[in-house]
């Protein structure tokens, strides 16, 4: 039945507001339910990247894809931006509320290891090419026991990119996948991706179009796109790892947070029947 540990995923956009997930943090805390926070950055990575004058590149996969170039700059910027500010700014809003926090990285104690991608195909100009210095890679463990001894002590954790790699360097990952994987790790019961939308639409230009349940498959969805994708990605990742209860919802109203972490609301993503193990 799992361990009735919640794992949040507070999105990186400007959208998602982080006084509004940790006030949801919050009460899960003061009902003493344990909770993991996993974040992004994305739009402080933009800014920070602006003011220092560094240019934030894109890849875009043959299948049409895209993901960030990360290339050793902007590993540098990803790493302020996520450590040195993203970081800072939630864990005082938990203090705000009273909630006891850690911030960690992957590096801390070697929490997320992960496989460098040594070559990247992407399309430029028409045109595929191969990119062999992007700094990006894939997760490939959770070391958990830093995690179980800051939860047994009644602390949340507070944890993002990068993560270690295997030529002892850092990686930047994908924080939805991230907070997947802690998710199965941990043997969480609840895994809540919070976005800047109300979960997944029927259709992305119609907010009202919410779907309330929708079913991973073997293919993509074409109604489903952008930066959907990768969370729809990482819920089936931990829906196959057989994390029981698996949300994107949205992050931008301390009501909509709320109901999220009850287990309500938001868009409940569910496996296919086939392949869809017993829920935990």
């Amino acid at each position: 039945m799992g361990t009735g540990l919640t794992v949040v995923k507070c999105g990186g956009t400007a959208e998602v507001r982080a006084e509004a997930v940790c006030a949801g943090v919050a009460c899960l805390v003061r009902e003493k339910r344990p909770v993991v926070l996993v974040h992004g950055g994305s739009a402080t990575v933009t800014e920070l990247a602006g003011r220092l004058g560094v240019p934030l590149g894109e890849l875009v996969a043959p299948d049409g894809t895209v993901s960030r170039r990360t290339d050793p700059a902007t590993l540098e910027v990803v790493t302020l931006a996520l450590a040195g500010k993203a970081k800072p700014a939630l864990l005082l809003e938990l203090a705000r509320f009273g909630v006891p926090a850690v911030g960690l990285t992957g590096l801390d104690a070697g929490l997320l290891r992960a496989r460098r991608k040594t070559a990247l195909r992407t399309v430029v100009d028409g045109r595929t090419v191969v990119v062999r210095d992007d700094r990006s890679g894939r997760l490939t463990s959770v070391a958990t026991p830093l995690l179980h001894a800051l939860l047994a002590e009644g602390m949340v954790p507070v944890l993002s990119p990068p993560a270690l790699a295997e030529d002892g360097l850092p990686v930047n990952v994908n924080a939805d996948r991230v907070a997947a994987a802690v998710a199965a790790a941990l043997d969480a019961s609840r895994l809540v991706l919070l976005t800047g939308a109300p979960g997944v639409l029927a259709d992305s230009a119609d907010p009202g179009s919410l779907r309330a349940r929708y079913q991973v498959g073997d293919g993509r969805d074409p109604a489903v796109g952008g930066g959907m994708t990768v969370k729809i990605t990482a819920a089936r990742e931990a829906l196959e790892a057989g994390v029981g209860d698996v949300r994107i919802a949205d992050g931008r109203f301390t009501d909509t947070v709320a109901d999220a972490l009850d287990g309500l609301g938001g868009t409940r993503i569910v496996g296919a029947e086939t392949t869809r193990r017993t829920p935990r």
